[in-house]
């Protein structure tokens, strides 16, 4: 059971498992929920993630020469054999194209997009081909008027969502922040900050204007992703967790844990 309030820092480091789970539980909560004449689906988008130190040297140590033999009979000759200079043989790691998914609310009947939510990765807050991918995929959907939910649940990386930092009041800039924006309100933005000592929001997800919007528990989402992924046999709770915590939040994070009798005092 997660021994959190709210979202567990410790799933940071498991995180593509995590987003995994995530995405197909959202959407099945979301299936259900749907008016007639909408489903949810999963879609995925693939890019190939170019890394800092992809590439490194192996010098050979072994040489094979091949000589020519002397031809016919008679009296052998020294043949001069040209020894091409050794070349420094580089390979490269094998890169595996990177596949995110995401939600898509569509009508299927004329196969028009309604919604889409996404929930952060960490390639799409670090620089790189996944950051540009989803920050032109994020200024498409604006242009469009399709309404656009981002679940960020990551601390590491840089302010993705389709709000300016600037814009949000110091007291709501929590590193854990949901961002909804209505496709017929595009000048609006719906924030729900996310503390580390409370739950997590239940967030309503915009449908066609005249629904009733859905609404994701994201408590009992990440509860169900910690339970199904097993992940009291692989966290360390002795240990604290990365990318660190700020000093308020360490010491509560200490207090609460030792008060779960998952650390001594």
């Amino acid at each position: 059971m997660n021994p959190f309030p709210g979202m567990n820092p410790y799933l940071e480091r498991y995180w593509r498992d995590v987003h995994a789970r995530l995405v197909v539980y959202a959407c099945d909560a979301l299936q259900a929920q749907l008016p007639t004449g909408l489903v949810a689906r999963i879609e995925e988008r693939v890019y190939v993630e170019f890394p800092d130190e992809s590439v490194r040297s192996i010098y050979p140590d072994i040489r094979v020469v091949e000589q020519q033999e002397a031809s016919g009979g008679g009296v052998a000759t020294a043949v001069r054999v040209a020894v091409a200079t050794e070349p420094v043989i580089i390979e490269l790691e094998l890169l595996e194209p990177v596949t995110e998914t995401y939600i898509e609310i569509v009508e299927p009947i004329n196969g028009r997009l309604i919604t889409v939510i996404e929930v952060l990765s960490l390639a799409n807050k670090t620089p790189g081909e996944g950051k540009e991918v989803y920050l032109r995929k994020q200024r498409e959907i604006v242009r469009s008027g399709v309404s656009l939910v981002e679940i960020d649940l990551l601390r590491a990386g840089h302010h993705v969502l389709n709000i300016p930092l600037s814009e949000i009041p110091p007291k709501y800039r929590t590193r854990y922040l949901v961002c909804v924006m209505r496709g017929w309100e595009p000048h609006r933005r719906e924030i729900y900050p996310i503390y580390l000592q409370q739950p997590l929001p239940k967030i309503r997800i915009p449908l066609r204007r005249s629904d009733t919007d859905a609404v994701l528990d994201l408590q009992e989402l990440i509860n169900r992703c910690y339970e199904s992924g097993r992940y009291d046999l692989l966290i360390d709770y002795s240990r604290d967790p990365e990318p660190p915590l700020d000093p308020a939040s360490t010491k509560w994070l200490h207090e609460w844990l030792v008060q779960q009798g998952r650390r001594s005092v």
